[in-house]
């Protein structure tokens, strides 16, 4: 008796590994994403995909959706609708509803929380079967700020990102792909740009590192989050401001994952310096590409950073801490014997995050569900 999967998701899903297991079928129902369709294009193919979606669900064998990321698969603006009436539908037609809750609520984390949004989110989580969370604190919240059961609610691990392409590129062969010269002590900041990343106290922190010699470069790599155009260009007057513009390289562009390697394999250490999270995938990442990060002590970060042995963990909103701690892990054996330490991290990481171990809690939540 076998497992049989439907993977239903946008264009990006197409070719990736997970949809081309055996037993998986792949139903893409958003269809043609082109930007430049004109609007009355883009309306129809919205409503034709709740359409196909519904009627999906209506005609399905499956009796458990598992929904990985709202707002990823669908388009955010409908993140409201996705969250109660099309929840209620599931639960009308039977169907067991299991939720990854990445994130409690972002738009606490964005600061552009409403009423509506948290009426909405409680919709949501009462209505779903089952919730899986990545870190304790993520389970509190939910306890505490939604009301929901213990028993509802499951820890799980982030799993490691080990798909993304590995050519083998080395380390000084990234480096030279970048332009960076091999002595340059290479920091890198890599995904959206939003404030809670908290890229303007690095950026505050680099001016202080500066003061102790000129061979800091700080790369940049990622796009900017909708809505925060404005954090950016303040950024970029902030490096101006600071005569900082030789010591960035800024790459403010969606990167690609046939590319991803290049920055994090390029960079001698990885700075999270959040404002606000509770998990990161860019941790998930760095810790693939065995590369040590240095991030605040905000979220789960304490508890997914071995001190001296993967990274370093600052105090929050400290530039001035920050930059003691990147002092610091740039005279510590850990970068002096980083290529050793890169291996270590990844098998750290390779264990800790094990995708067999997700699996099998998965497995667990999906039977207790369907058994009863």
């Amino acid at each position: 008796m076998g497992v049989y999967v439907d993977f239903i998701a946008g264009d990006a899903m197409a070719n990736a590994d997970a949809v081309k297991v055996k037993n998986c079928q792949y139903f893409n129902l958003r269809g043609d994403q082109n930007p430049r369709a004109p609007i009355y294009r883009k309306v129809l193919r919205i409503l034709m995909s709740y359409y196909k979606l519904i009627k999906y669900s209506a005609m399905t064998d499956s009796r458990l959706f598992h929904i990985l990321w709202l707002t990823k698969i669908w388009p955010s603006r409908f993140v409201y609708f996705d969250r109660t009436i099309l929840i209620i539908i599931y639960k009308a037609l039977g169907i067991e509803v299991v939720y990854t809750a990445h994130n409690i609520n972002e738009g606490e984390r964005d600061n552009n929380d409403t009423l509506l949004n948290r009426l909405t989110l409680k919709v949501l989580y009462k209505f779903v079967d089952h919730i899986f969370v990545h870190t304790g604190k993520m389970k509190s919240q939910l306890i505490e700020d939604f009301q929901i059961s213990d028993s509802k609610v499951t820890v799980i691990p982030f799993g490691i990102n080990n798909v993304l392409p590995n050519s083998g590129m080395t380390e000084m062969e990234a480096k030279r792909l970048l332009n960076i010269v091999d002595h340059h002590k290479t920091l890198l900041c890599f995904g959206q740009i939003a404030p809670y990343k908290g890229l303007d106290i690095l950026i505050y922190a680099l001016q202080i590192l500066r003061c102790k010699g000129n061979d800091w470069r700080l790369i940049i790599a990622g796009n900017i989050k909708v809505g925060h155009h404005e954090y950016w260009a303040n950024i970029k007057k902030l490096i101006e401001q600071h005569g900082l513009g030789g010591n960035i390289l800024k790459i403010i562009e969606f990167i690609p994952d046939q590319d991803v390697e290049w920055y994090f394999k390029a960079a001698d250490v990885a700075i999270l310096p959040y404002r606000h999270i509770f998990q990161s995938g860019v941790l998930s990442l760095a810790y693939n590409f065995g590369l040590p990060v240095i991030a605040t002590d905000v979220g789960a970060f304490r508890e997914d950073i071995v001190e001296g042995k993967t990274g370093y963990v600052v105090r929050p909103e400290s530039p001035e801490d920050l930059a003691d701690k990147i002092f610091q892990y740039f005279e510590s054996d850990l970068y002096k014997n980083l290529q050793v330490n890169r291996k270590k991290i990844m098998d750290h990481a390779n264990e800790r995050y094990s995708w067999h171990t997700v699996g099998e809690i998965t497995q667990d939540v999906y039977s207790s569900l369907l058994k009863a």
